[in-house]
């Protein structure tokens, strides 16, 4: 049994930042290059988009937990930190930067136009936290519990 907790271990972190490439660094950016994507059009989809990532960071980050505590193999300190920076950077961005981009989003589809977000910047510095955490995480972990 312990050998499937170590393999969530392992496949958790980087099916997670596997998510995070194709959606943050993918496909958000080049929705708004899709011809005939607008701005309210690319705005739709990336609302739906980021909440569905966001719900599946969350199922994956609860699944993570659960097979790092409930493995024999007791987790480094680095695995602790990592997992725990990965804990902390979610619900910032969640909580408290998402609903900032979306009362922007509402303004801009009700016809305002905007210069660039702040809040944007900081979501995105946030997403390399987390990946820069997610790929030690995986390393960490593979360096750990595979040797």
């Amino acid at each position: 049994m312990d050998t499937w907790w170590t393999a969530l271990q392992l496949l958790a972190p980087a099916f997670w930042l596997g998510s995070v490439f194709a959606i943050s660094f993918l496909e958000a950016p080049l929705k708004f290059r899709a011809p005939g994507v607008t701005i309210p059009i690319g705005l739709g989809i990336g609302r739906l988009v980021f909440r569905a990532l966001n719900i599946t960071e969350v199922v994956i980050l609860v699944v993570l937990w659960i097979a790092t505590l409930a493995a024999t193999a007791a987790p480094t300190t680095a695995m602790w930190w990592l997992l725990g920076t990965a804990t902390v950077v979610l619900p910032v961005q969640v909580l408290g930067v998402r609903p900032t981009l979306t009362r922007r989003s509402d303004q801009v589809l009700a016809g305002a136009e905007l210069p660039r977000s702040r809040a944007h910047y900081v979501y995105v510095a946030l997403e390399v936290v987390k990946v820069l955490a997610l790929v030690a995480l995986i390393a960490v972990s593979t360096d750990a519990l595979l040797s």
